[in-house]
């Protein structure tokens, strides 16, 4: 059984002023990601912008991105697609460029009923032969792993963990009191100490793109160490960032902003989005920075202050 724990970051992936794939500094943000302590990563998720990638590139970058790892970390390649044939064919490519797991998300548009998405999700589970973490995000797919869905995939062994990013509290309690045997791993980056709290062991972390010394310490304390004092106020540190991102409605530009900010590459965004404002880029410098002090504080062993 595939064992996920600690910060999965999802990397960003960053592209040139001429819209193409910079492999350069694609592989300088996984070669910083793995050199400074993340436990894992997904390739090819929705923080990759993989809805703006052609199905060549989707692949080359599965293959790229095993090249740099080198099997230093554990990697989840991200296959959803619209249709299922599409995404068993994404599955079976990640499998021989070297994924350790799959990342499962609903296909967008199609809003399956439960019955409906556990066959596709079986289907591409057993013709790529690989472990399986299931991607709950009904905000973005529009529908849910439903108690059907969970019932039928929780029968195979190949599905192994869930993602939760619905945002919604009372499906962490479900999934920790009536699904157990599926490893919970945060996906709301605003909610982490929740999960934490409920047992997870894992965050599948876009913030740790930019912020992963911080993340890293909150799994610390609050995984390895148990201590949730400690464990709250760093998420109280966190959290302004953390809502600017899932709330602030340009989720992947401000990743990329961050990370540019803290000297990685990034670059623009694909199209349909598009670069952030002002306005929203000061805000959400302000909450980075402010964090950042804020928790280098408290690893210092000082009192932060709280009318900065």
């Amino acid at each position: 059984m595939v064992n996920f724990e600690g910060i999965i970051t999802p990397v960003i992936t960053p592209f040139g002023a001429d819209y193409e794939i910079d492999r350069d500094a694609y592989a300088r943000v996984i070669e910083h990601q793995v050199g400074h302590g993340a436990h894992g990563l997904v390739i090819g998720g929705t923080t990759g912008e993989n809805y703006a990638l052609t199905p060549e590139e989707r692949v080359d970058q599965f293959r790229f991105a095993h090249e740099v790892i080198r099997d230093r970390v554990p990697w989840l390649a991200g296959v959803n697609d619209l249709r299922t044939e599409s995404v068993c064919a994404l599955a079976v490519a990640a499998r021989d460029a070297g994924a350790n797991a799959l990342l499962l998300a609903v296909p967008p548009y199609s809003c399956p009923t439960g019955k409906e998405l556990a066959q596709h999700a079986l289907r591409v589970q057993r013709e790529a032969d690989l472990p399986v973490m299931l991607y709950n995000y009904p905000g973005r797919s529009g529908a849910e792993m439903d108690h059907v869905f969970l019932e039928r995939v929780g029968r195979n062994a190949g599905f192994v963990a869930i993602k939760e990013s619905s945002g919604d509290i009372n499906r962490v309690h479900l999934l920790a009191r009536e699904f157990p045997h599926l490893q919970l791993c945060c996906g709301a980056d605003d909610q982490a100490l929740e999960f934490f709290a409920w047992g997870a062991r894992a965050w599948v972390c876009a913030a740790a793109n930019f912020l992963l010394p911080e993340c890293l310490a909150l799994f610390r304390a609050c995984v390895l160490e148990g201590d949730f004092t400690r464990g709250r106020r760093i998420m109280k540190a966190l959290l302004p960032v953390m809502t600017v991102l899932e709330r602030g409605g340009k989720f992947v530009q401000c990743v990329k902003y961050a990370c540019e900010m803290n000297g990685l590459p990034g670059g623009p965004v694909r199209l349909p989005l598009r670069p952030m404002k002002k306005e929203l880029k000061r805000e959400f410098r302000d909450a980075l920075e402010t964090a950042q002090t804020t928790i280098r504080q408290l690893a210092r062993g000082d009192e932060p202050c709280t009318s900065c």
